[in-house]
């Protein structure tokens, strides 16, 4: 017997949850009953009992393409035998130079060179460490504001935690902005509101940074979300879609002139101090040419679109629901705002997520008492309906 076939057919589930401290989560109530998952093929995950459990979240986000596609999976293999690691300061490797190329080939306007990470954390630093560069190298190093919005989420990093705030305009560097806010609850940006922000930005020099980690490849129904409200900023964020959740990437994709504010010194010397062990990484590389390939083909970013009024029509029959507040939908995105309990916020939101995995095999995200929902892009019609169906069956349960 194969070690992974001894590892299928054990129970799956560790010995000791204990010393794994788990990100994001109350690691006392998770571990009193584990939502456990030990693979996943399509449109599902599989729990440590072999149950299977419809993923309406796409993982964190990421998982794009569905789980397991065939294609991603051979050509990561096939890289780690070929080239393992190549390292990313003063040597490249051929497939960074493609992944750039494309990824910057579906960026609106002249957003055309492409700086890799490893994370949405990450590529929000890179985007606000360029920016504060971009400015000091045209000799207006004072700008070192950096302004975010009421309710924004920009990672865990410690550039991407401390946007905020309201100074002098001639002290501000960049504004950066999600043009759906999805971890603080699905909030899309009102109409008109992400031009009127480039307006005010060009007239007052400052970068626009778009944190596409979530909006990007495909969720909102374009590969970003700036083709899909016809802005161009001057630094668009990514992650999670670029590889379909499989190898963890970033980057930061910025326009013309930005990057050529960097290139005006002596050839030898770098021009910007700033990079990680793993970016470019060769497996994240493959992952990402297949991902695209598999994007392109089976034309995951007009399917999103097509079925956007469906998932919207779906989401909307869990109206008048006991306990539902408010829905909100754009692209394959849906945020469900439940009324808190009177002994704590959050603890509805928590029960239905559990609930959710462990009696309606579904898997969903929450945000304090909110609901978000964005499956994987491949989700069918009839999926959608089962999603919507399941939620509402929770919703009722945690009334």
């Amino acid at each position: 017997m194969s070690l992974s076939e001894a590892r299928l057919s054990a129970d799956a589930r560790p010995n000791d949850l204990e010393a794994y401290w788990m990100p994001f989560t109350p690691n006392r109530a998770f571990k009193k009953a584990p939502r456990l998952i030990t693979r996943a093929k399509g449109m599902y995950y599989y729990a440590a009992d072999g149950r299977a459990v419809l993923d309406a979240a796409a993982g964190m986000w990421c998982c794009n393409a569905g789980h397991g596609r065939e294609e991603i999976v051979t050509a990561i293999k096939r890289q780690a035998e070929e080239l393992d690691y190549a390292p990313a300061f003063q040597f490249g490797h051929p497939y960074a130079f493609e992944l750039a190329s494309r990824v910057a080939a579906l960026a609106p306007g002249d957003l055309d060179h492409v700086f890799f990470c490893n994370s949405g954390s990450e590529a929000v630093d890179t985007a606000l460490k360029i920016a504060l560069a971009y400015h000091h190298a045209r000799g207006e190093g004072a700008r070192t504001r950096l302004i975010g919005r009421e309710r924004g989420y920009h990672g865990v990093g410690f550039g991407g935690i401390s946007v905020g705030g309201i100074v002098n305009n001639r002290k501000i560097a960049a504004v950066i902005v999600e043009p759906m806010a999805g971890s603080t609850g699905v909030l899309p940006a009102p109409k008109g509101y992400l031009q009127r922000l480039r307006a005010i930005c060009d007239k007052y020099g400052i970068l626009l940074i778009f944190d596409e980690v979530i909006t990007g490849f495909g969720r909102l129904g374009f590969a970003f979300a700036a083709e899909r409200y016809g802005v161009v900023p001057d630094i668009i964020t990514f992650a999670k879609g670029i590889t379909s959740g499989t190898v963890p990437m970033g980057g930061a994709i910025v326009r013309a002139p930005v990057y050529q504010a960097f290139m005006a010194g002596p050839e030898h010397v770098i021009e910007l101090f700033h990079g990680y062990t793993y970016s470019a990484h060769p497996l994240a590389c493959a992952a990402g040419l297949a991902t695209l390939d598999l994007y392109g083909r089976e034309k995951l970013f007009e399917r999103a679109r097509a079925l956007e009024p469906k998932f919207a029509d779906a989401a909307m029959t869990l109206r008048g629901l006991p306990g539902v507040l408010d829905i909100r939908t754009v692209g394959l995105v849906a945020g469900i705002d439940l009324a808190s309990k009177p002994d704590g916020f959050g603890k509805r939101a928590y029960a239905a997520m559990d609930k959710a995995f462990h009696e309606h095999g579904l898997m969903i995200r929450v945000t304090g008492d909110a609901i978000a929902l964005s499956p994987p892009l491949i989700v069918s019609e009839d999926e959608i309906g089962e999603i919507f169906g399941k939620v509402g069956k929770v919703i009722e349960a945690v009334r």
